[in-house]
């Protein structure tokens, strides 16, 4: 086989005798795109640094060389532009929950929620609200975690015996049951969207906390459901929820831990009717 140039753009191959004309089409360069430049305003503050108060500081990001999500253009300005801006992130799935923060009003992940391409508006960036700073976008989850494991969260059985000597059989309908519950990552996004939570996070376990309690107790396997129950007792744990189900709206999972804690109520009741007339 042989090739011919015969002139501009045009080629002969010559392949067993035939010979074949080829034209090619002129490339033109592309023209470069037009910036398209998003302001993001980002709340600032660095309790190590003396007389700092809390500011929100603005970057201008070219939505034309960055990610699509609100956690991209928080990493460009990271690597690009400012490195002492503090946020936390791991799997950017939408599975750790590391990167939850309220971003333009509502709580939710950074690495699932899209940047507005409105380039006239601005994306506002705050921590999750009503939670102690540690720096910049990081809250403190210390109560929040603390919380968590009140409720013992894993699962319990009377007898021990034969703990890691068999397999805990469950049903495929009782394992329906968890389902929208064990999906939940503890990100935080629904106890600090609750007002309830805000004025009493100190006793009120919040949502997030609480529809864990619900997916042990009604654990076909776990043997303490009463003992969860008697521990909800108190009028802080549980009832301070109202039922405003600004939880439900801003989980970023798509989970309902209003309907879940509508639940443990509805067994408070019958464990106290029990209660009552065992006494």
């Amino acid at each position: 086989m042989s090739v011919v140039c015969l002139g501009r753009n045009v080629l002969a191959v010559r392949n067993c005798g035939i010979v074949v004309m080829v034209r090619h089409a002129q490339t033109a360069a592309a023209p470069a795109p037009q910036p398209r430049i998003k302001k993001f305003q980002v709340y600032r503050w660095d309790p190590d640094t003396a007389g700092d108060k809390p500011r929100m500081q603005t970057y201008d990001i070219d939505l034309n060389t960055c990610g699509p999500m609100v956690l991209d253009a928080l990493i460009k300005i990271k690597n690009e532009i400012d490195p002492t801006l503090t946020f936390r992130r791991s799997c950017r799935e939408g599975i750790c929950g590391s990167c939850a923060m309220n971003i333009n009003g509502g709580n939710t992940l950074a690495c699932l929620n899209k940047i507005d391409t409105n380039i006239s508006k601005a994306t506002k960036i705050y921590p999750l609200p009503h939670m102690y700073v540690v720096k910049d976008l990081v809250p403190d989850m210390s109560n929040f975690y603390a919380q968590y494991k009140s409720i013992e969260p894993y699962l319990k059985k009377k007898d021990n015996n034969q703990e890691g000597k068999e397999q805990y059989f469950q049903s495929v309908e009782d394992r329906q049951k968890l389902d929208g519950l064990y999906e939940c990552i503890l990100c935080a996004c629904c106890s600090t969207s609750c007002p309830s939570y805000w004025w009493n996070g100190d006793k009120y376990l919040g949502p997030a906390v609480l529809m864990q309690a619900y997916r042990w107790m009604i654990d076909s396997r776990d043997e303490f459901t009463e003992e969860r129950l008697s521990k909800l007792q108190d009028p802080f744990s549980l009832y301070r929820c109202h039922t405003i189900m600004n939880c439900t709206k801003t989980c970023p999972k798509g989970l309902n831990p209003g309907k879940a804690i509508a639940e443990i109520k509805k067994m408070m009741a019958t464990y106290k009717e029990k209660k009552a007339a065992a006494s």
